[in-house]
C-alpha cells in the first residue's frame, strides 16, 4: 500500500494525494508512488480527471534538508533521476490534472504543483522556490516547466531571489490560474475537474499531448501533433456523440470512449 502518494477514486474524479508533504525527501519509495499513482488514474477508463492534493495547510513542501546533507554526489543524482521520473508521470497524465494548493507549495512543491494543468490557490498559499538560499537550484523541474509557464524573465526573478510569493501574487504573473477563499480551494478543484469529466476524454487528452507536445518546438512541428491529434479523435465515440448532438441541438453525453 502507497504510504507517501496516494491515488483515491471518486466517481470520475480521483485525487493523487501526497500524504507525506515533503516529497522531495530522502525517501526512496516517493519516486516509484508518484508513478505508481499516475499509471493507476492514467489507466483507470473510469477516472476523466484528476486532482492533486495535499492538506490545508501544506499542498507539498520541498526537501529534507537534513536528509540531503553530505549525500554521495552519485547518490544525489540517481535520486533526483527517480524523482524527475516521479514529477514527469504526474504532469503526463492523459487527463485534466487540477492542483489544489492550500498553505504551503515550496521547492519540490512548488515544482508538483506545474506538473498540473491548472492551478487553483487559496489566498493564503505561500509559493516559491527558496534552493538558491542553499546554493542549489530547483532539480525536479523548476528550472523548466516554470519558465514555460510564466516566461523566462519571471522565473529567473523567482529562482534567482528565492522569494515566497503570495497566491496574488503568483496569480498576477500566471504563476496559479485562480485564488479562492482557502477553505473552498479543495472544492473549487473539484467542480472544475468534474467539469473537465464530462468532456470527451480523448479529446482532452490529445489536447494536452498537442499543447504540451507542441509548446517550445517550431510552429511547424507544432502544427504536426495538432493535425495527428485531430485527425485521430474523427474515430471516437465521443465524436460522433458531440457530431449528433450539434445536429440534432441537444446536449452531448460523453462517453469517454
Amino acid at each position: 500500500m502507497a504510504v507517501f502518494v496516494r491515488a483515491e477514486k471518486d466517481g470520475p474524479v480521483a485525487t493523487v494525494k501526497v500524504v507525506r508533504p515533503k516529497v522531495s525527501g530522502v525517501d526512496p519509495a516517493v519516486p516509484g508512488e508518484m508513478i505508481a499513482a499516475a499509471e493507476q488514474v492514467g489507466g483507470d477508463a473510469e477516472i476523466r480527471a484528476v486532482i492533486l492534493y495535499g492538506s490545508k495547510r501544506v499542498f507539498a513542501s520541498g526537501a529534507d534538508i537534513r536528509g540531503m546533507a553530505d549525500r554521495p554526489l552519485a547518490e544525489v543524482a540517481a535520486h533526483t533521476e527517480r524523482l524527475q521520473a516521479g514529477f514527469s508521470a504526474i504532469a503526463a497524465i492523459p487527463k485534466p490534472v487540477v492542483a489544489a494548493i492550500g498553505g504551503y507549495a515550496l521547492g519540490g512543491g512548488l515544482e508538483l504543483a506545474l506538473c498540473a494543468d491548472y492551478r487553483v490557490a487559496g489566498r493564503g498559499a505561500l509559493l516559491g522556490l527558496p534552493e538558491i538560499a542553499l546554493g542549489l537550484i530547483p532539480g525536479t523541474g523548476g528550472t523548466q516547466r516554470l519558465p514555460r509557464l510564466v516566461g523566462p524573465g519571471q522565473a529567473k526573478k523567482l529562482i534567482f531571489s528565492g522569494r515566497r510569493l503570495s497566491a496574488e501574487e503568483a496569480l498576477r504573473i500566471g504563476l496559479v490560474d485562480e485564488v479562492v477563499p482557502d477553505e473552498e480551494v479543495f472544492a473549487t478543484a473539484r467542480r472544475l475537474a468534474e467539469e473537465f469529466a464530462a468532456g470527451p476524454t480523448a479529446a482532452l487528452a490529445a489536447a494536452k499531448r498537442a499543447v504540451d507536445g507542441g509548446f517550445g518546438a517550431s510552429l511547424e512541428t507544432g502544427m504536426e501533433i495538432e493535425r495527428e491529434q485531430f485527425t485521430g479523435l474523427f474515430g471516437t465515440e465521443d465524436h460522433r456523440i458531440g457530431i449528433g448532438a450539434f445536429l440534432g441541438g441537444t446536449e452531448a453525453a460523453f462517453t469517454g470512449r
